[in-house]
């Protein structure tokens, strides 16, 4: 069986840069135990306007901005921002874009109504990690997606990007938590998110359907080769597929215990 040494991290929050939640302190904690274990990793999540950038001592890395990516015809600049978790030794990179990213909340509004292109903040964020990367020219041997704004990943990475000498080898986890959304993504979602290497087949989930929390869910774990249950008690709906389906998977597993039990699954797809 083959060890894994390199991992990215690719979480929809981090603590302290937001509140403290399953998802951001997994994203915090998680990521330095892989470090203790003698483990390299690289940590995404987006650059929420709630974020202080001067407390936080966020800097703009020019070198890896000044890209523009496309969604639905519309070019939207890629920020990459960096900052230091400095008491666990761990870096941590944005993903920023004036348009998507400069609210005073994370994914929903000041009256806690889902912003309505979360759809397309979420193509940004995966394409500007995966674009970043490959600047980075770093291959990731894993890589760990955590929170709902990361279930793209999956399917870039095994369709898009599986050429990419980047991806190419790169084994995909998905997490699972219990943070399901309500409202659906719009009817043009799966249109807007289509990159060269991706079939109308491979959005058999997002096709004639709702876009809710469990199809987009049923899409990342199809294209992932280990699933996690992150938090004690999630959707019913989405562990059912995940047995369905017959994949790798790793029922939840206590917090003094997790980082270790992690090690292994990774160790155990590659």
């Amino acid at each position: 069986m083959k060890k894994v040494n390199k991992v990215l991290y690719i979480s929809q929050e981090i603590y302290p840069y937001v509140a403290e939640s399953p998802i951001a302190n997994m994203g915090r904690y998680l990521p330095q135990a892989i470090q203790d274990r003698g483990k390299e990793t690289r940590t995404f999540m987006p650059k929420f306007g709630l974020i202080n950038e001067r407390r936080n001592q966020l800097h703009e890395v020019i070198r890896l901005s000044g890209m523009n990516l496309i969604i639905d015809d519309t070019d939207h600049p890629l920020i990459i921002k960096v900052a230091s978790i400095q008491s666990a030794r761990l870096q941590v990179y944005f993903i920023d874009n004036d348009d998507f990213f400069q609210r005073r909340h994370t994914v929903i509004d000041d009256n806690g109504i889902e912003f309505e292109d979360n759809d397309e903040r979420t193509i940004f964020f995966i394409r500007g990690v995966m674009e970043t990367v490959k600047k980075l020219r770093w291959t990731p041997d894993v890589i760990h997606c955590m929170g709902w704004m990361t279930a793209l990943a999956p399917l870039y990475i095994k369709k898009a990007y599986v050429q990419d000498p980047f991806f190419k080898h790169s084994k995909v986890v998905y997490s699972l938590f219990a943070d399901d959304f309500t409202n659906p993504f719009r009817d043009l979602f799966a249109k807007k998110l289509v990159l060269e290497g991706i079939e109308d087949s491979d959005l058999k989930h997002l096709q004639g359907n709702e876009i809710d929390f469990l199809s987009l869910n049923k899409l990342a774990i199809d294209y992932s080769d280990g699933v996690i249950q992150s938090e004690p008690i999630t959707n019913p709906d989405v562990i059912k597929y995940v047995q369905d389906k017959n994949k790798k998977f790793l029922p939840y597993v206590d917090d003094e215990d997790y980082a270790d039990a992690y090690v292994r699954f990774y160790d155990s797809i590659r």
